[in-house]
């Protein structure tokens, strides 16, 4: 009978594993995607193409971004916005995020808090970030609400 218990613990724990280690790989999985958006946007940012660092926004009147003591509301204001702040490669400088915390609060929601940082001829503006992500329907995940302080 001990043998037969015994043999039945070890097969759940058999099973268990099996079971865990996928969902743990597919955070991990999940958490690279994430990160991955933010790394596409540091370098198109450093290539100077704003249109190309909006691609990690989703599309759409639902993106609320705040900034500045402001909220912008939606994916073409956000762009308008940026566009209008950012007139020059050398006002855009060199972006860097840093101190990633990624939070995958369930399959298709992410939180990611995080440092900015640009560098430019004359300053080193910084501050921190708070991210949620949605991935949509065609498996890419992108920013749906963007919170972005500034340590100045």
């Amino acid at each position: 009978m001990r043998l037969v218990r015994g043999a039945a613990v070890g097969l759940a724990l058999i099973a268990l594993a099996a079971c865990t280690t996928p969902g743990a790989q597919t955070l991990q999985d999940e958490s690279r995607e994430i990160a991955a958006v933010l790394s596409a946007q540091q370098a198109a940012w450093n290539s100077g193409d704003i249109d190309a660092f909006m691609d990690g926004y989703a599309r759409g009147d639902d993106l609320r971004f705040a900034s500045g003591g402001t909220v912008t509301r939606g994916w073409q204001s956000t762009l308008d916005r940026y566009k209008a702040r950012y007139t020059s490669q050398a006002i855009m400088g060199e972006l860097e995020f840093s101190d990633l915390e990624i939070d995958q609060v369930s399959p298709d929601a992410a939180l990611v808090h995080g440092r900015w940082e640009l560098t430019r001829a004359g300053d080193t503006p910084s501050g921190l970030f708070t991210l949620l992500l949605r991935k949509g329907g065609d498996g890419n995940w992108r920013i749906v609400s963007d919170t972005t302080t500034s340590a100045d």
